[in-house]
């Protein structure tokens, strides 16, 4: 494959995602208080704070710490009952990246396609940060990439390198998807590969989404930690009121008129409804969730939503 121009705006490389350790390293996603995590469900999670997990009760043996005595038990039993605790192990994450063509537009800044390449670089680099080990999927309109989790900078390498095949191979000039269900199909795959404590951060459009996604999302949240990370152009939510606008779907390119009315309203209300439709059904499956712009940097706006969201759990 020719490798294109990467600017980190429409195409990125995999120097600029290894490059992104340095502005991950002040990013976590939990908070200095195990309060203030996004991740405060249900499960034993090393990102949600480290230490030690609760094991079980036993009769007390010489040496035993007395601050782990169970005074409960102990007056239940009438003997001296201890608690022990085991260390928590690392976990793995699974960093999922939407590469297909809906990703490939931007109208300002980025490509949402390049946004997502970057948020999921940060992911990783978060994870192995936090001692945790990394893989994913990045995926296409056609072609699932899978990286087992490993806690290794060559496997972030690997991860970032699958990330950057998919994104250079995106151009205008690619047919249009034969079918909507490849969103399905990702997250059905990584039901299959994350039985319980995962972390799994999806990066997408989630163009396509419906009803089958909200149960796969939902099935994933039941035993695992899930955050989704919804990319978007402000196009959706602002339509020019003047000029024109090129929209490109495979090989057909169409210019409208977006001063005319019966243009401008009908193209308006489907843009920042289905955006609206998508973050809707996000939030019923209970997922954190996060949205980010291609108008913005997308360091800059992780920071903000990790903190805002945290705060949110306070």
């Amino acid at each position: 494959m020719v490798m294109k121009s990467a600017d980190g705006l429409v195409y990125v490389s995999l120097a600029q995602l290894m490059a992104l350790a340095f502005k991950a390293h002040d990013l976590s996603f939990v908070a200095r208080q195990p309060q203030g995590s996004i991740l405060a469900g249900n499960h034993a999670s090393r990102l949600r704070g480290r230490g030690l997990n609760f094991d079980e009760l036993r009769r007390y043996q010489p040496g035993d710490d007395l601050r782990h005595l169970d005074w409960r038990a102990s007056l239940r039993t009438g003997k001296p009952v201890v608690r022990t605790f085991t260390e928590e192990r690392d976990r793995p994450a699974l960093i999922v990246v939407d590469q297909r063509m809906s990703m490939f537009f931007g109208s300002q800044r980025s490509f949402k396609s390049a946004v997502a390449a970057e948020l999921g670089a940060l992911a990783a680099w978060m994870v192995f940060n936090a001692g945790d080990r990394v893989g994913g999927l990045v995926f296409n309109d056609r072609r699932i990439d899978s990286i087992a989790p490993l806690r290794s900078r060559k496997r972030i390498e690997a991860l970032c390198s699958r990330i950057v095949q998919q994104n250079q191979a995106l151009d205008a000039s690619n047919p249009d998807a034969e079918g909507q269900d490849q969103l399905d199909k990702v997250l059905q795959h990584c039901l299959a590969l994350a039985g319980h404590d995962h972390l799994i951060c999806i990066v997408s459009d989630f163009a396509g989404a419906g009803e089958r996604t909200l149960q796969l999302m939902r099935q994933l949240a039941a035993h695992n930690d899930v955050i989704a990370m919804q990319v978007y152009d402000p196009l959706a939510l602002n339509l020019p009121k003047n000029g024109r606008l090129l929209i490109t779907q495979g090989q057909l390119q169409v210019e409208l008129a977006v001063e005319r009315r019966q243009v401008h309203q009908p193209l308006g209300d489907f843009l920042s409804g289905r955006l609206k439709d998508v973050a809707t059904l996000l939030r019923r499956s209970q997922v954190p969730l996060m949205m980010f712009s291609t108008a913005t940097e997308a360091h800059e706006q992780l920071r903000a939503e990790l903190g805002k969201m945290a705060g949110a759990r306070r």
